[in-house]
């Protein structure tokens, strides 16, 4: 059969989104992981999937599928091409869109300007929540790894994030110290690891080196994850600009038990079908 798909991207950070509403389909991992593939599919750093809801709450069920075929449960770059793909694709023509992951539940917002606001959630901070293999919640934690002690914040935004605050994050070795974090035995899903460097309170820069992926052009859920790491710790304020190799994202958190607000743009790149 072939399948419709649209090509999009969130600050570089690039998707193919499969809409499995209007066309009968199933995107099992191995599928996802073909799709993917840089050279013999699409290529994409996560395949992303539209499907009907499962409950009466929400207008979507929004699913993730890592280049290596894992499922996860959120993805903040996604999610904004997601509220633009939906409309454009005559599913919704609503400008509010509730969504179901496999994170919980999250409201896209679409402004005029094809920006798109979208509420994180609250972030979760208890180690168990993460999950992360503590006794007891602290700012930051001490994460041993073969040559080196990092020192970390550890944060779920619905999938598990570790942040590093660092010096210079241009030249920090984030390809090498990367896959030891993700990989961690101390986080039993893995984790996506972010070196963010504060330029001041309302500033940072930001890498991310993500779970199933390896390091993308930007991360949504890691730009919210660092802001709020760095808020717990006194170096942030509510309202941060996160700077990432592929472009700028707003993050707004008013406190413990808030949701975080993340905003910023989603590109279409082009449409196509595929034989499967």
């Amino acid at each position: 059969m072939r399948l419709r798909f649209t090509k999009m991207h969130g600050l570089g950070n690039d998707f193919v989104m499969i809409d499995a509403v209007s066309q009968k389909i199933t995107i099992t991992p191995e599928r996802a992981r073909k799709l993917a593939d840089r050279h013999f599919g699409i290529g994409c750093d996560q395949v992303l999937i539209v499907e009907p809801p499962q409950t009466r709450e929400a207008d979507f069920r929004y699913r993730i599928f890592n280049e290596d075929g894992s499922e996860v449960e959120n993805c903040g770059n996604g999610a904004r091409c997601f509220a633009l793909f939906v409309r454009d694709r005559g599913l919704t023509h609503k400008r509010e869109i509730r969504v179901e992951t496999a994170g919980g539940n999250m409201t896209l917002m679409v402004h005029a300007d094809d920006t798109v606001t979208v509420n994180m959630g609250i972030p979760r901070l208890e180690p168990a929540d993460i999950p992360f293999k503590r006794d007891s919640r602290d700012a930051q934690y001490s994460l041993q790894l073969k040559k080196q002690a990092l020192t970390i914040g550890a944060v779920s935004m619905g999938n598990p994030h570790a942040v590093t605050v660092v010096r210079d994050v241009k030249r920090f070795p984030v390809h090498k110290v990367g896959p030891h974090v993700e990989k961690h035995k101390d986080f039993p899903e893995r984790v996506n690891a972010g070196f963010m460097q504060i330029v001041n309170r309302g500033e940072i820069r930001l890498r991310v080196f993500e779970r199933g992926v390896g390091e993308t052009l930007a991360c949504g859920t890691g730009a919210c994850a660092a802001v709020v790491s760095g808020q717990v710790t006194g170096q942030l304020d509510n309202d941060v600009t996160v700077h990432l190799p592929g472009g700028d994202l707003r993050i707004e958190w008013e406190g413990e038990g808030k949701p975080v607000m993340m905003t910023g743009p989603a590109t279409f790149v082009f449409h196509g079908q595929i034989k499967i």
